[in-house]
């Protein structure tokens, strides 16, 4: 059985995060390496590297810009909430749901916990224009992982 781009693209990334606990990538670097698009690297990250498989990515572009991906695990939670922090980009409503979820059905956090934090994240209450209310919930998100972690 033969391998697609896809596939190795996806392995390489795999192997980054069993050997560091994260991988961090810079799309146009990984694109020469496999001698693809940046767009098939976007194609690998969107598609395999999701918050409903376990997975939150986070970009900071601009010179120097990297892709950060850490698994949403509770031994990788100080590790994700770094990730959000630090990356100077905001997490959208969708991305921030899939990730408290993903929390609460391994059990780092209560169904009541995830509940209010989704109720807490939502964009009627974080009543900010964009992009200052993704950057605000991934503020709020990466302090309530940090004490999920903590807590338990």
């Amino acid at each position: 059985m033969s391998l697609t781009l896809a596939d190795a693209i996806e392995r390489h990334i795999l192997a980054l995060l069993q050997e560091c606990g994260q991988a961090d990538l810079q799309r146009v670097v990984l694109a020469r390496q496999y001698d693809c698009a940046p767009s098939q690297i976007n194609y690998v990250l969107a598609t395999r590297f999701t918050p409903e498989r376990g997975f939150v990515t986070v970009s900071r572009r601009g010179g120097g810009g990297y892709i950060r991906i850490v698994r949403s695990g509770q031994p990788e939670l100080p590790r994700l909430a770094a990730a959000l922090r630090q990356s100077g980009t905001g997490v959208a409503q969708a991305e921030a749901a899939a990730i408290v979820a993903r929390c609460g059905a391994s059990g780092w956090l209560t169904e009541r916990e995830a509940r209010m934090l989704t109720d807490m994240l939502h964009r009627d209450v974080l009543d900010l224009p964009l992009p200052q209310r993704d950057l605000l919930r991934a503020r709020l998100l990466a302090v309530a992982l940090l004490s999920a972690s903590q807590g338990r």
